[in-house]
């Protein structure tokens, strides 16, 4: 509730320019790198997307560059650990008696391991900006508004204001961090994932999503945050992905506070309650022909709805849960999504390596933190220089 009010109340308004510089560096790679990118084999999208997420998704919680050839940077490999010991099996969490196998396979060790690594990592991280800020500062005894803040400055800020109902205390504060670098990468990265294997199957919609872009922002240009708005149908085609394709099917577990009947069912107070929107997105009562990837039926000018994805009034479509409990950095997911997206299909065109079909690409799934392919995505970008702009000097 803390996190959420402060999005509400406006005390979180993080600077855009901090989602539009890992996107100038990785669109500068991309350039540099073309020849291995475009070649008649392809290259894996979900590596791009991956790193995208994570260098944008770091970058703009606390100024860590994801891909870094600094040994000193423990944070890449910290998180990697954290998703694959995320997307395990331990038997403990369908038979809670049994929990003592976890000791016995070692998984509780690791567990407790990456734990201890997270933190020193958090504490790393929040030290640095404390000095940081007093560095910043004219010793007046204040934490200063820095010229660019990150997620973890304004943290700081409005944890030495005080002026919350519910204070931030330090171990709120490294547990807001923690969530934001853990949750806030893998379900990014494998929504772009998704995007990219719908928009290859279906090229007649890629091509209308990248005219909407390419119109809107012209020739030569930079996709700013400015331009989303305007950006109507590639947002609709993000909604129906998010429908097809939910990063996590079943959301975060929520627990029953009390005795309830639904639908003739007695659920018993502490009942743990997972929600299945994979199934809600594929509801034929809710939606027309569901397994169609149609963007059109988010187009209210196409006879479609206008859904909210955050799941403040329309709950067929629940990406980020909902009520109380709702993801409370939708906000910066959406535009991390909506900018990386929209930047991907501006400056290149894609197609399928020589002799893939759209109707071969694999639609199978394989479960971790987030929802992903089995199979990596292979598509050929290749730079088109009438939508190439001079990227140098941008910054980071």
């Amino acid at each position: 509730m803390v996190i959420v009010n402060m999005f509400q109340l406006g005390h979180i308004k993080l600077k855009w320019r901090l989602l539009v510089f890992p996107h100038c560096w990785m669109i500068a790679d991309c350039r540099t790198s073309h020849a291995q990118l475009a070649g008649e084999n392809g290259h894996p999208a979900n590596s791009v997307a991956h790193n995208l997420a994570k260098y944008a998704a770091t970058h703009g919680i606390a100024k860590q560059r994801f891909i870094s050839d600094d040994e000193s940077n423990r944070l890449p490999k910290v998180l990697t650990v954290t998703q694959e010991l995320f997307s395990g099996f331990s038997i403990a969490d369908f038979y809670p008696g049994l929990e003592w196998i976890n000791s016995v396979t070692g998984l509780k060790k690791k567990l407790l391991k990456n734990l201890s690594d997270l933190r020193s990592v958090c504490d790393e991280i929040i030290s640095e900006h404390m000095n940081r800020n007093k560095t910043v500062g004219s010793g007046g005894g204040h934490i200063p508004v820095p010229e660019r803040e990150d997620f973890v400055d304004v943290l700081l800020r409005v944890q030495k204001a005080g002026d919350l109902e519910v204070p931030i205390t330090d171990d709120n504060l490294k547990a807001l961090v923690l969530d934001m670098f853990v949750a806030g990468t893998d379900t990014t990265s494998a929504t772009l994932e998704w995007t990219f294997t719908e928009l290859s199957r279906h090229p007649d919609i890629m091509k209308k999503a990248q005219e909407e872009v390419r119109n809107a922002v012209g020739p030569k240009g930079l996709v700013e945050i400015n331009h989303l708005p305007q950006l109507n149908y590639m947002r609709a085609v993000m909604k129906e992905t998010f429908r097809i394709h939910p990063p996590v099917p079943l959301l975060v577990p929520r627990e029953s506070m009390e005795d309830c009947k639904i639908d003739g069912y007695d659920i018993p107070a502490k009942t743990r309650v997972l929600i299945n929107t994979y199934d809600i997105g594929r509801d034929p009562s809710s939606w027309s022909n569901p397994h169609e990837f149609k963007p059109e039926r988010f187009m209210v000018e196409s006879g479609g709805r206008d859904i909210d994805v955050k799941g403040h009034q329309d709950f067929d479509l629940l990406p980020f849960g909902g009520g109380r409990r709702g993801c409370p950095g939708y906000s910066f997911a959406l535009a991390t999504i909506e900018l990386t997206l929209a930047r991907l299909m501006y400056h290149f065109d894609w197609s399928m390596p020589v002799g893939v079909r759209a109707e071969d690409v694999n639609l199978d799934e394989i479960f971790g933190l987030a929802t992903r392919k089995k199979t990596a995505l292979v598509l050929v970008p290749t730079i088109n220089e009438d939508y190439i702009c001079d990227i140098q000097g941008q910054g980071q």
